[in-house]
Formats: C-alpha cells, structure tokens, sequence
C-alpha cells in the first residue's frame, strides 16, 4: 500500500511572526516542485493565522502544536480544538515528549487529546519514543507498546486509520543524536507490527508512521528512504528554509 510522505516542522516556542512569515515566503517558492510530498507548517498559537494566510492558496498545511481536550470554557492559556480549525489548521501534534516532560502529560490525557482532535476532524500527529535510560536498559519496546495502548485505547479501526504516529526518541530530541536507519526502523516496524497485531494488517498498512528527532538535511535522505519511514517531524531544521527544504526534497525523492 502507498503512503504518501508527509515532512511537518515544529517550530516550538521559536520565531517572531515576521521572521516566520520571511521563512514561509521563501519555502514557498521553492515548494512548487514538490507534488507527492504533504509539507505542514506547525507555529506557535499566535502566528497561526498569518501563516495560514500565507499558506492557504498552496499545497501546505497548517497545525497546531498542542490542543486541549475540552470544546470551551474557562481554561485560561489552553486552546481548542474549535479555535485551531477556526484559523486553518488540518493537523495538531498531540503527546510530544517536551509535553509530558514538562507539563506532566500521561498517556491518558494523550487519549483524550487524540480522542478530541479525531471528533473535530483535525489529524493528530501522535508522539511516542523512550528515553536514553528506557533504550540503554533494553525497555524501547516496552515503552512504545505501553504509550501505543494507554494512547490509543478505545479508537476504532476508521479513526486508527486517520491518525500519524511519530516516532521520536527522547534521546535524540535537540541532541544533535539521531537514530540510525537500523534503530529507527526497527522501531518504525516494531509499530506497525503492534497495530496489526490489536486491529488488522489493512489498518497497519494505511496508517503513516514518521520520524522524528534531530532530523536534519545531512541525514533525511538515509532516514526517509526507508520502506517504513512515512515521513518526518522537524525541530531545529524547520526553523531554516535552505534546511527544511532539503529533507523535504529528500522525501520527494523517496515517494
């Protein structure tokens, strides 16, 4: 089954609004060549609407970095699922390691985050990966199941279909480590494995698996030549466009 690529760049809490926009203007000439790989913009909250109007009349997406799991209401500094549909976004990251590091998210308030974005009809990117530790004392696969089972946990076959999945080891988030191929698809198929195991291997075969951590122009194409390697979440490298162009056209040529 063919899946089509798709690179997303987190830009975190980097950028003012007008270095971003001067970031997106200048992909944006160069992302005319780009047909069979889905490119998705991912900003801080403020800048959604400027960059979504920068980007509405291309073949980009825009997505939120987080959202909370409740339509409206008195939830100062949170923000919705509503809202982030309302300024353009297809696509909202859910689970990111700095998420539950920092803001103590459980894997059940990923559940309830994905469970949010799928009824909005927003596509959760889901984030799942272990620590240097968990790796160095063989419990990866442990992990992985673990986030995959608590995260996924009363999803039906259609809406398993409609989510990404992001690998990204903790160890190698902002580290400058990455993966190697070997490391990173044997956890990519481990994954795929897990979901053909609990639903069928249809749903295994349609769902989009990307990579992410530390991924950069000198390693994309190594990391997305891999047969199941669906694409990649960018960090550091989204916030250049000489190097978030780069991986892109590294997918490209991958498709």
């Amino acid at each position: 089954m063919s899946r089509r690529k798709i690179v997303a760049g987190n830009w975190k809490m980097n950028m003012d609004l007008e270095s971003g926009k001067e970031l997106v203007g200048n992909l944006l000439q160069k992302l005319n060549s780009i047909q069979k790989t889905e490119v998705v913009f991912c900003p801080p909250y403020p800048f959604l609407s400027s960059i979504y109007d920068m980007i509405q009349n291309s073949s980009c997406s825009l997505g939120g970095q987080d959202l909370y799991w409740v339509e409206k209401g008195a939830f100062t500094g949170e923000i919705s699922a509503e809202i982030l549909l309302s300024v353009g976004c297809k696509y909202v990251i859910v689970g990111h390691s700095e998420r539950r590091k920092y803001f103590s998210e459980t894997d059940e308030i990923v559940n309830r985050k994905i469970k949010r974005a799928l009824q909005s009809n927003l596509i959760p990117i889901v984030c799942i990966g272990e620590s240097l530790d968990q790796r160095q004392t063989n419990q990866t696969k442990d992990v992985i199941k673990t986030q995959l089972q608590n995260g996924l946990q009363g999803l039906s076959k259609e809406e398993i279909k409609k989510i990404i999945l992001a690998y990204e080891p903790v160890w190698a988030i902002g580290t400058g480590k990455t993966a190697t191929p070997e490391q990173a698809i044997e956890v990519h198929q481990y994954i795929r494995g897990t979901i053909k195991q609990w639903y069928d291997d249809q749903v295994a075969q349609s769902i989009r698996i990307i990579y992410g951590g530390s991924v950069s122009e000198t390693n994309a194409r190594e990391l997305l030549s891999q047969p199941d390697i669906d694409g990649a979440l960018v960090c550091g490298a989204s916030l250049k466009s000489e190097s978030f162009f780069e991986i892109i056209f590294a997918a490209e040529q991958s498709n």
